[in-house]
């Protein structure tokens, strides 16, 4: 290691375990371990001109192990990313840019939130599969206008975590060679060291999934090494590499290090004071930025914005050769959808005749296909039930990243998070399919995408109930409630085609994730509905004096409407409320609500094929329910819908009885 590497990754380290003391919160012993596997990285290899954070064409750098932000701080500071000295000193602080975990959006520079382990190296896997598709799309033998590499640093608890194990699965059998992974192997976690609980050969388990598996045994000193293995990972484009590199937690503290209390806790005054005395530091105030390394710091920027000026010519050439491909790439690239949906009558138009949601999904994810080049997407191995396949596009495959459908295998928790890499890479709209039930499986990185605002599309299908002979274990009764209940996603659940082409109108132009629930089961086209329910609910049927309200989602909004029809000739007079998402009807001003359900109406009934939770906010205190608190049971759909008192009998029942 020469002499300005070794300042560079001490002060690197000190950065992070003062801003850490001064917090009196935080992680300290992975940024002082990593330092030089970072540093190097980002000295030697890394594509990245700080001038320009959004420069297409840059590598990513995804920290993983998130509570090691530290890390990532201090390079972005030293780097030049906008990120001050006071910026550090205020590490985890309200209103702060050096938030406890890194924050996609937040910090210029971070390229996707991370904390919770095995989430961020799955996102890379996305962000790799999103280079290898768009370089399939654009590169010309002359010209390699999509030529970037994905990095990610993880922790032994990243590589403990399950989805860590299926995003890496794929990773290796879609042989994405651009993906390298930077293993911090220092074999300690929160509760000691990881013999505990974690005695794998994990070198063994990523050659099984066919990587490249490379080995540094002194990440602590030998950088060399470090640029060595670094070297040889970029050199195999053919399948993705891991860099296990042996480390020390700590490193540069010696009554700390190797110890897992620097897990998370400050090292105290004394201790940093003795880690300077050992790393030979010179400098008594705190937060030291060394000149030599400023001046380093600033000669490889300068050789970075070499890096994307030399691009930008590049790109000018393709351009004027390849005007037709050039337009494209910009059209990929704008953060202007050039499409508009609302007005597209095409786009909405269906048959009068019943059509269960998945299907009328399956013709609007088919139109979206048509309008939206650069639309790509998949499922958990559940295409065919899912009807979420392009009929029109090929398949990803390692022989063939051009293709726009993803065989995600089943492996739901990693598609999640696949996708939401895939949102934060760039140039592509992304969505993903499995059963509603097993949202469970994969809410974690849904909750994600929410954070980030990142616009996926959940196709969640076979909604409830109706799933019928699978029974209880296949059908959702809870899960409504519970994304709903996920602040900034959009919980969708459509009564026809026209209400399902609303949500990926929506789901296309939000900032969010949206998440579509369609049934199995036939539903009415209903006449009334249509781009009306792009406000979330609306008045499908009225009457001159409104006695009670039916609230419907679903496949239960036609029971409402034939309630409605029955009640009228008794003489009662009902109004008919579709809600399609009630996230969005949430968003509308209050004049807009209170038109659709006037305070002064009272006798409210809500008939949705879930749970009740959540409903209260909308049915008041002297309302009813047409709802399901208890798991199903396997019988064919219409039965178990009489059984549980879906059937328009019921509805009229309890909406005369509320009015008694």
């Amino acid at each position: 290691m020469n002499k300005i590497d070794n300042l560079a990754i001490n002060t690197i380290r000190l950065l992070s375990v003062e801003a850490v003391q001064k917090a009196n919160s935080g992680h300290p012993g992975l940024p002082m371990g990593s330092a030089p596997m970072a540093y190097t990285l980002w000295s030697r290899h890394l594509k990245h001109n700080p001038a320009n954070p959004e420069w297409l064409d840059r590598d990513r750098f995804v920290l993983s192990a998130g509570h090691g932000s530290m890390l990532v701080y201090s390079l972005l500071h030293l780097f030049g990313y906008g990120l001050t000295l006071d910026d550090l000193k205020q590490f985890r602080q309200w209103g702060s840019q050096t938030p406890g975990h890194p924050e996609f959006g937040h910090t210029k520079g971070v390229e996707t939130t991370t904390g919770p382990l095995g989430q961020g190296v799955s996102n890379a896997v996305g962000m790799a599969l999103a280079e290898a598709h768009l370089a399939a799309k654009f590169n010309t033998e002359k010209y390699k206008v999509v030529d970037h590499y994905t990095y990610a640093l993880v922790g032994d608890g990243c590589l403990m975590e399950g989805i860590s194990s299926e995003a890496s699965s794929l990773a290796g059998h879609l042989g994405l060679g651009k993906l390298i992974v930077l293993y911090d192997k220092n074999n300690i976690s929160i509760e000691g060291d990881t013999d505990i609980a974690f005695t794998e050969d994990v070198g063994k388990r990523y050659e099984a999934y066919g990587w490249q598996v490379l080995y540094v045994g002194d990440g602590n000193t030998d950088v060399d090494s470090i640029d060595k293995a670094l070297s040889e990972a970029k050199a195999d484009e053919k399948r993705p590499s891991i860099i296990i590199v042996k480390t020390l937690i700590g490193y540069g503290c010696p009554p700390m290090q190797g110890n897992h209390n620097c897990h998370g806790a400050p090292l105290g005054q004394a201790n940093i004071d003795a880690m300077k005395e050992f790393l030979g530091w010179e400098h008594a105030e705190a937060f030291f930025v060394p000149d030599e390394v400023k001046a380093e710091i600033t000669r490889l920027n300068a050789e970075n914005a070499k890096k994307e000026t030399a691009w930008n010519a590049l790109f000018d050439a393709y351009k004027k050769e390849n005007p037709e491909l050039a337009a494209e790439f910009d059209r990929y690239f704008s953060k202007k959808i050039m499409v508009d949906l609302a007005a597209d009558q095409e786009f909405w138009a269906f048959e009068d005749k019943p059509m269960a949601s998945r299907i009328s999904s399956e013709v609007l994810i088919n139109r979206l296909a048509d309008r939206f080049p650069n639309l790509i997407g998949g499922s958990a191995d559940l295409g065919p039930s899912n009807k979420s396949v392009m009929k029109k596009r090929e398949y990803l495959s390692p022989q063939n990243y051009g293709g726009s459908n993803i065989h995600y295998g089943v492996r739901e928790f990693a598609m999640a998070a696949i996708a939401n890499g895939i949102a934060l890479h760039g140039g592509l709209i992304t969505y993903v399919a499995t059963f509603f039930v097993f949202s469970d499986y994969l809410k974690a990185s849904l909750r994600l995408a929410a954070i980030m605002g990142l616009p996926v599309i959940y196709v969640l299908t076979h909604d409830s109930i109706g799933v019928g002979e699978d029974g209880p274990t296949h059908e959702p009764i809870e899960q409504l409630a519970t994304i709903r209940s996920i602040p900034n996603a959009y919980m969708w659940r459509p009564c026809d085609g026209k209400e399902a082409a609303a949500a990926y109108t929506f789901a296309i132009n939000a900032k969010a994730p949206s998440v579509l629930a369609l049934t199995r089961q036939n539903m009415a086209l209903q006449a009334e509905s249509g781009p009306i329910a792009l406000k979330g609910a609306y008045v499908m049927k009225d009457s001159d004096k409104v006695d009670v309200i039916l609230i419907g989602t679903g496949s239960e909004v036609d029971l409402c409407v034939k309630a409605y029809d029955i009640l009228k000739s008794k003489g009662i007079g009902a109004r008919v409320v579709s809600m399609p998402c009630m996230d969005l009807f949430e968003d509308q001003s209050a004049e807009y609500k209170e038109s659709v359900l006037p305070s002064g109406v009272t006798k409210r009934l809500v008939c949705e094929a879930g749970s009740s939770f959540g409903w209260g906010k909308y049915v008041g205190l002297n309302g009813a329910y047409v709802t399901i608190d208890h798991y199903g049971a396997a019988a064919p759909a219409e039965i178990l819908f009489e059984k549980f008192g879906f059937t328009v009998e019921n509805i009229v029942a309890k909406a005369e009885a509320l009015l008694k």
